[in-house]
């Protein structure tokens, strides 16, 4: 087979959305007959994600390899770095693409460091967000700023997944000096299959990871408020874990929720999606989230937040759209409960949404980059080598 390349996805917490996008992705580039590979902490993730790494392992030749990674810079970051480095030496791999903030330093350090040494690594970064979310105006953000525009220099490619990504890179860091895509997140097909509620489904859903930058927090006041303005109980399904979530709990019993929310454990979205009528994505910021997506694509109503790539799904207009203000979630919870009918109308069509975002395409663009950034296109005889190694460390 022409072509063959060798992948490794390098990231941190495979958790959320960064862990479902290199999902799609390395299952697509497994089908395309890629020889691919994981690198990611080992101290992060629960039993759905352990179940998420055994439905790939058969399919990933490169293996699936976890090792502790530190989210913040600290003391431990170079142990860190020194293992995941000698995980990926052993990979060899012609594609090193990194996925957030973590991600994208540890893939165009290591990829750099391996062009010394042997041939050309093609070094791919994707933010997701990551260090793009801390303010420029700050110390931090500039000290991350700082980095970024450094590490360019040992970047191949970059990867956008939204428009406001790319548009967000270019105001905190500078126009990008090195070749640039944007790629949307995709879905597969079978992920347009409508899901109905569940006879007992609550009025409104959250699923996602549980801290701040999600908007738990905005998601339970507003439900609260909307109580209030209704004069009757109005129900909830919480999904997700997080080091915050005893906060969310106890910020539910305060406002006098207990009886009305149910904390869950992470599951399946399309599981969630039964749990309730419509689902709330309150974030304060993000990238291009996959649970909008999926959401939208299994027949959802959806209250979004107008933050990130949002708006890029729906339309800047849309009536979905929301401030990441607890009580303009409110007045959208009070419209979703009295006009049910309404309000499911003016959601995206399924059609729009399939033309846009589908995995394979999200897929194939990618490879296109991959390729680019290696000086060679999809028909070149240069094969990598064979040889797999299939491994995990702790």
């Amino acid at each position: 087979m022409t072509g063959r390349l060798r992948i490794v996805h390098c990231f941190r917490s495979p958790v959320g959305g960064i862990f479902r996008h290199v999902r799609d992705l390395v299952e697509a580039q497994a089908r395309a007959g890629h020889l691919v590979g994981i690198v990611c902490d080992s101290t992060t993730g629960g039993d759905y994600e352990e179940r998420l790494f055994a439905e790939l392992a058969d399919r990933l030749e490169l293996g699936i390899w976890r090792t502790p990674m530190q989210r913040h810079v600290g003391p431990g970051d170079l142990a860190a770095a020194l293992r995941a480095f000698g995980i990926i030496r052993k990979l060899q791999p012609d594609i090193l693409h990194g996925h957030g903030a973590k991600g994208g330093v540890y893939a165009r350090m290591f990829g750099s460091l391996l062009r010394v040494s042997r041939s050309r690594v093609a070094r791919l970064y994707s933010p997701h967000g990551g260090s793009l979310h801390y303010d420029e105006t700050t110390t931090t953000g500039r000290v991350f700023f700082g980095l970024e525009r450094l590490m360019e220099r040992a970047t191949d490619h970059l990867l956008f997944v939204s428009d406001y990504e790319r548009r967000t890179f270019r105001r905190k860091i500078g126009e990008p000096t090195v070749p640039s895509s944007l790629v949307y997140n995709g879905l597969r097909a079978c992920e347009f299959e409508p899901v109905p509620p569940a006879p007992d489904a609550a009025d409104f859903l959250y699923i996602g990871m549980m801290r701040d930058l999600k908007g738990p927090d905005l998601f339970i006041d507003a439900l609260a408020l909307t109580q209030a303005r209704l004069g009757r109980a109005v129900t909830a399904a919480m999904v997700g874990a997080g080091d915050d979530l005893p906060r969310y709990r106890a910020q539910a019993e305060r406002l006098g929720l207990s009886a009305q929310v149910r904390f869950l454990d992470p599951m399946p979205a399309r599981k969630a999606f039964s749990l309730a009528k419509v689902i709330v994505v309150p974030s304060r910021a993000e990238a291009m989230p996959y649970i909008v997506l999926e959401a939208l694509a299994a027949g959802m109503p959806m209250i979004a937040t107008a933050v990130g790539g949002i708006p890029e799904i729906f339309g800047h207009d849309s009536p979905a759209l929301v401030l990441p203000i607890a009580s303009r979630i409110a007045d959208k919870m009070d419209i979703a409960l009295t006009d049910p009918a309404g309000y499911r109308a003016a959601m995206p069509g399924i059609a729009s949404l399939k033309a846009r975002f589908g995995a394979d395409v999200m897929a194939a663009e990618i490879e296109k980059s991959y390729y680019s950034a290696l000086g060679r296109t999809a028909s070149d005889p240069q094969d990598s080598a064979k040889r797999s190694i299939v491994s995990r460390v702790s």
